[in-house]
């Protein structure tokens, strides 16, 4: 174990022993600092110590020829001070090593998210396309809230719809949430957190009007599928989600009662849909098909549609509708309800929303209710 000043020259010239696989030069003014050489012709700089447990470690500074012996004996300096203050720089080091990239984490977010999504395919469509190519390298713990607001930025900038954005900002807080959840190394918080949400306005309001929709009934009484009639029928005097009614069974639908239950829906709850003597009447007119527990099956799969575009643009096409959603049927259907008196509260249970925020989006509806009600106490005051 030689002991010598260390300097640029002595490091330049110094060699392994003759005979010997390795030689530490061991360094005179800064203790621990090492120069090892190697028979191979190697050399690297090292910082040996004690750690509080009085165990021996040592901390790789760098290759030799990597590095400046100035930069290296400068390094050794700041390693031994936290070692004095009682550092442990090479468990520092594994624990570093130990911090898993985000590439790792969104694989065990993605495995977590298909034991309870019905469909996880936008989880890994986001991951995959987004997240995973901008930060699978970084470890975890070099992953920050101002670089990531940023990229969010730019990611709006790339022409990413708002609302496109805003997912990947949720997708990427959630995988944050599990991570602390789940105490992974390198995550004292969560960099996504704070991050302001952008405002959205992406709501759409097209509603039909009374004759709009006497002539999608027309149009769909027309239709080479013969279920369409049923479905359009059934989403206006229901408000359900197209998804809710193609998969709809007849276990679930109570003629006598009035009642259709939806088991899972989008809030992830179930509910009941009250069901109006026209949708009771249209239900009773529904062929059913022998051994088959759907509601409104294609008639030769006996299976849920797997989609109905064609028949659905067909349809609004004829009817002079080509702007036309299926999905606005949901709304024209609370609009019609609000317009006929009901009030949002009543509407929501009916939609299902999960709070009054969703419904609200059709309170300017109710402008001829809340007219009524302001004559009502005009003429009532007599001014």
């Amino acid at each position: 174990m030689p002991k010598c000043k260390l300097d640029a020259s002595f490091c330049l010239l110094a060699q392994c022993e003759p005979g010997k696989k390795k030689t530490d030069y061991y360094d005179t003014v800064t203790t621990g600092f090492v120069l090892e050489c190697r028979n191979s012709g190697g050399k690297t700089y090292y910082l040996r110590y004690q750690n509080e447990h009085g165990r021996q470690c040592t901390h790789k500074i760098a290759a030799y020829s990597d590095i400046t012996f100035d930069k290296a004996r400068k390094e050794a300096q700041r390693l031994r001070s936290q070692v004095v203050l009682g550092g442990d720089p090479a468990a520092q080091r594994t624990e570093k090593r130990a911090i898993p990239s985000y590439a790792v984490l969104a694989g065990q977010h993605l495995d977590y998210a298909r034991t309870y999504q019905k469909n996880p395919a936008n989880t890994e469509r986001i991951i995959r396309l987004h997240l995973v190519p901008r930060w699978g390298k970084l470890r975890l713990d070099e992953i920050t809230q101002p670089a990531i607001a940023k990229w969010l930025a730019e990611k709006q900038g790339e022409g990413l719809a708002p609302a496109t954005v805003e997912k990947i900002r949720v997708l990427f807080n959630r995988s944050f949430e599990l991570a602390l959840r789940w105490n992974m190394p390198g995550v004292v918080k969560n960099p996504v957190k704070g991050i302001p949400r952008k405002p959205i306005n992406n709501a759409r309001d097209r509603f039909l009007s009374a004759a709009e929709a006497k002539r999608l009934i027309t149009a769909v009484e027309a239709s080479n599928n013969p279920q369409l009639k049923h479905i359009v029928a059934l989403l206006l005097l229901t408000g359900a989600r197209v998804s809710e009614l193609l998969k709809a069974e007849w276990r679930h639908v109570d003629l006598d009662k009035r009642q259709w239950l939806i088991p899972t829906s989008k809030t992830g709850r179930a509910r009941h849909v009250p069901l109006s003597a026209s949708a009771i009447e249209i239900l009773r007119a529904v062929p059913r098909f022998d051994k088959c527990t759907y509601v409104l099956p294609n008639p030769e799969t006996r299976k849920p549609f797997v989609s109905i575009k064609h028949g659905w643009q067909t349809a609004r096409k004829a009817a002079l509708l080509p702007d036309l959603r299926i999905h606005d049927l949901r709304h024209s259907a609370a609009s019609f309800m609000i317009n006929a008196g009901i009030d949002l509260f009543a509407v929501g249970r009916v939609l299902g929303h999960a709070d009054h925020k969703s419904t609200m989006r059709y309170s300017h509806l109710a402008n001829d209710t809340l007219l009524a009600a302001v004559e009502a106490g005009a003429r009532k005051m007599a001014i």
